[in-house]
């Protein structure tokens, strides 16, 4: 049930581990996509914007979420390439501890504000009571995102990356027959797709867990391992924390830069949602080869094979060029047709700022690979501290085009927000990940040449 990245074709290994990792990824833009494809055809345009409104500050929280859980699964990675896996399960059992606490505390802290915080971003009047009903029952079912990221990051640390797919197949199809039902039968508006998704992350969280506890006998957790670590847990949250900022920081350059949107009105952040939805599919390769990179790393400077790094990174790099080119031929050709999934043929302005806003995305989408594999690979190689910084990167260049370049471009600023961000964390990704290499191969070497002797 696992996968030893430490020997092998890097091209290879990492093609097996993200092609499942991919499909993932898409089944899990389902639940998204399909909550905006229903509302947008049987709710209307406002309720459109209504969700597409809360897309920020739900990538800011559930990112947070989402962040923290791929970090725990670091150490767990290191264990297992490292062949210490009584210690890998201590940190399962203490990553499950962090996880219950930080998912109770983001849950009560995020309800709370929820009102205020779509206030703060200066949502418009007709839609803001649609975007509280959608987002207040996202917050909720935090605990529901913390348990299946958290699981599925500790199946993947083993090198399983086909597993949750199928859960996530399984979870999507619930997903959509519960928006179906939610909204189509009970008329519960956009609160029903929102409860739609949380139900089916629930669904897919608990058979992951499942799957664990009957399948791998390595993640059988005795009494002792249970007993809460303190180093663990520091450690935990020195590997989780940064990754979970990493998201959040970026996100604040979102927020504002969906602020200045909402300033546009509802038919701009109506043409955001559809074109934000299927870039979100469109990218669904880059965040496998990162999630990819992940592991590969950790696992790799478990076993102290640094010399695998590169050769990993330069695979990876070549997959994301490739397909590059794929996604923007995609938006050229079939961007307008794309759009009229979630809206109405005759809403001919949106449809055509939903293509424009595909094309400039995927014109970018190199860059936007490089941000994905060498993040991801730095943090697996345990420095995620760069990930803050990367995210701080982006979080200014989103900011900076919110408060400059919307005010003077109108609907083009916005949709130069994400290639300019992108640009701006490599300009920091690229060198910091030679420094991290560096720095690795220094504290190795005494290691080496005591063998040596």
């Amino acid at each position: 049930m696992t996968k030893n990245m430490t020997v092998g074709s890097p091209m290879k290994l990492i093609l097996g581990f993200a092609i499942p990792l991919f499909f993932g990824f898409l089944f899990q833009q389902f639940y998204s996509l399909v909550d905006t494809l229903i509302v947008g055809r049987f709710l209307g345009t406002d309720n459109l914007a209504a969700v597409g409104a809360t897309g920020s500050i739900n990538f800011l929280i559930v990112g947070f979420c989402m962040g923290i859980c791929s970090g725990f699964s670091i150490p767990i990675s290191h264990k297992f390439g490292a062949g210490d896996y009584p210690g890998m399960r201590r940190y399962v059992a203490n990553c499950i501890w962090l996880s219950a606490a930080f998912g109770l505390g983001i849950t009560v802290l995020t309800t709370c504000l929820c009102r205020q915080i779509l206030l703060w971003m200066r949502t418009p009047q007709n839609i803001i009571d649609g975007s509280y009903a959608y987002i207040w029952v996202i917050f909720l079912g935090i605990p529901a995102t913390f348990l299946y990221n958290m699981t599925s990051g500790v199946i993947r640390a083993l090198g399983d990356s086909k597993t949750p797919v199928i859960f996530l197949l399984m979870s999507s199809v619930i997903n959509i027959g519960l928006d179906l039902y939610f909204i189509l039968s009970l008329h519960m508006g956009v609160a029903g797709a929102a409860w739609a998704t949380v139900i089916a992350q629930g669904v897919s969280g608990l058979c992951c867990l499942l799957f664990i506890v009957k399948k791998f006998e390595i993640l059988r957790l005795e009494r002792e391992d249970w007993a809460p670590d303190r180093h663990m847990m520091q450690v935990l949250c020195g590997m989780g924390v940064p990754m979970g900022l990493q998201y959040s920081i970026t996100a604040i350059g979102s927020v504002i830069l969906q602020s200045a949107t909402n300033m546009l009105g509802s038919d701009a952040v109506a043409a955001v949602t559809a074109a934000g939805r299927i870039g979100g599919f469109l990218a669904c390769p880059f965040d496998a080869m990162g999630s990819t990179m992940a592991t590969y790393g950790g696992q790799n400077v478990g076993a102290g094979k640094l010399e695998r790094l590169g050769s990993g990174l330069k695979s990876c790099i070549l997959l994301g060029a490739g397909y590059a080119v794929i996604a923007l031929l995609i938006s050229i050709f079939f961007g307008r047709n794309l759009a009229v999934l979630f809206l109405d043929a005759s809403e001919v302005d949106i449809i055509n700022n939903v293509r424009y806003f595909m094309i400039v995305n995927t014109l970018f989408y190199f860059p936007l690979a490089l941000v994905n594999i060498i993040r991801f690979l730095i943090q697996g190689m345990g420095f995620p501290a760069f990930a803050i910084l990367a995210g701080v990167f982006e979080m200014v260049a989103r900011a900076l085009t919110g408060v400059v370049f919307v005010p003077l471009l109108g609907f083009a600023g916005v949709a130069l927000g994400s290639p300019i961000a992108w640009i701006f964390a490599d300009l920091f990704l690229i060198p910091a990940y030679f420094h991290v290499r560096r720095v690795l191969e220094k504290r190795l070497a005494p290691v080496e040449a005591s063998c040596e002797s």
